[in-house]
């Protein structure tokens, strides 16, 4: 690592994520040890969250592939992306919730059913994210603070565009 070049983005965007399994496996202890250092870093970078989840699937058998692409987090720096993981083509949602200027809560899961669009699966990160807002809105009431709510900018949450994916995604969520 000591020779190792800053990157602009944690993950390659050229890389496809998939089990590997005819690659070198590597020391299991090793890759999980990083891991666990990624997951610590995430709470002051939540920028990582995303990619250091992803690969952290991989832990029970990390292939040499998997570690390269680990290591890369380590030298560089939420969104949905559409069925990223190459085994059951699930997206990954990736959320943040800011209170004020403050980063409050984050999160990056995989979507529990397969999104048929890339609208699909960002108005599925957008319906998490929601669902997190409210709860932060009334537990905050709770201790008497009053919310103000910002407008959204964005014609499908509005309801503003329907067609035959937003039909399905209603069946869906």
């Amino acid at each position: 690592m000591g020779d190792s070049k800053p990157m602009t983005t944690p993950m390659s965007t050229n890389t496809a994520l998939h089990a590997d399994e005819d690659g070198e496996a590597v020391d299991q202890k090793e890759f999980r040890g990083m891991i666990g250092s990624l997951l610590y870093l995430t709470a002051t970078r939540p920028d990582i969250q995303f990619v250091v989840c992803l690969y952290a699937r991989y832990k029970a058998s990390p292939r040499t592939s998997h570690l390269q692409e680990v290591k890369r987090i380590f030298r560089g720096f939420s969104d949905a992306d559409h069925a990223g993981c190459r085994i059951d083509r699930k997206s990954t949602s990736g959320t943040c919730q800011l209170l004020g200027t403050s980063l409050v809560s984050w999160s990056s899961r995989k979507q529990a059913s397969v999104a048929l669009s890339t609208t699909e699966a960002e108005y599925v990160a957008a319906a998490s994210c929601c669902s997190q807002l409210l709860w932060m809105k009334a537990t905050l009431s709770d201790f008497g603070f009053r919310l103000q709510v910002e407008g959204v900018d964005n014609a499908l949450i509005k309801g503003e565009i329907e067609s035959q994916w937003t039909g399905l995604i209603a069946l869906l969520v």
